[in-house]
C-alpha cells in the first residue's frame, strides 16, 4: 500500500464535552459571586440611606427638646417622621440622672420595627 491511498487521520479540533463543561462551571461560579456582590451593595447602600435618614429625624426631635427651653417630663414617646418618602418612628425615652438639674435624652430611630440608629444627649435647666 502506498502512503496515497492510506486515510489519513486528522488530529481532533475543538474541545470536549467535559471541558466544556468545566469552562461553564467556572463562568457559573463568576457569575454567583458577582450576583452576591451586587446584592450586597445594594443592602449597604440602603442601609447607608436609613442611617442618613434616621439621623436627621433623631436630629430633629432632640432639637425640637432643647429648643424647649424646659426640662422634658420623664417618660417614653413616639413620634413618626417622614423623610425622603421613608416612614421612621422616632422613640424618645427620657430619664433623670443623678444630678437633678439634668435629664437624659435617648431618640431611637426604628423602620418597620428594625432598629436603624440611636442618639442620646442630656438636657439642663436653663
Amino acid at each position: 500500500m502506498n502512503r496515497a491511498s492510506r486515510p489519513q487521520r486528522r488530529s481532533a479540533r475543538g474541545f470536549t464535552l467535559v471541558e466544556v463543561l468545566v469552562a461553564l462551571g467556572i463562568v457559573a461560579i463568576a457569575l454567583l459571586a458577582g450576583l452576591q456582590a451586587t446584592g450586597a451593595l445594594t443592602r449597604h447602600a440602603q442601609r447607608q440611606s436609613d442611617v442618613l435618614l434616621g439621623q436627621t429625624c433623631a436630629g430633629n426631635e432632640l432639637v425640637k427638646v432643647r429648643l424647649a427651653k424646659q426640662m422634658p417630663d420623664v417618660g417614653d414617646s413616639s413620634i413618626t417622621c417622614e423623610q425622603a418618602g421613608e416612614v421612621f418612628t422616632v422613640a424618645l425615652a427620657v430619664r433623670s440622672t443623678p444630678n437633678p438639674s439634668f435629664r437624659r435624652v435617648d431618640a431611637q430611630v426604628l423602620k418597620g420595627g428594625d432598629s436603624v440608629l440611636r442618639l442620646s444627649t442630656v438636657v439642663g435647666r436653663y
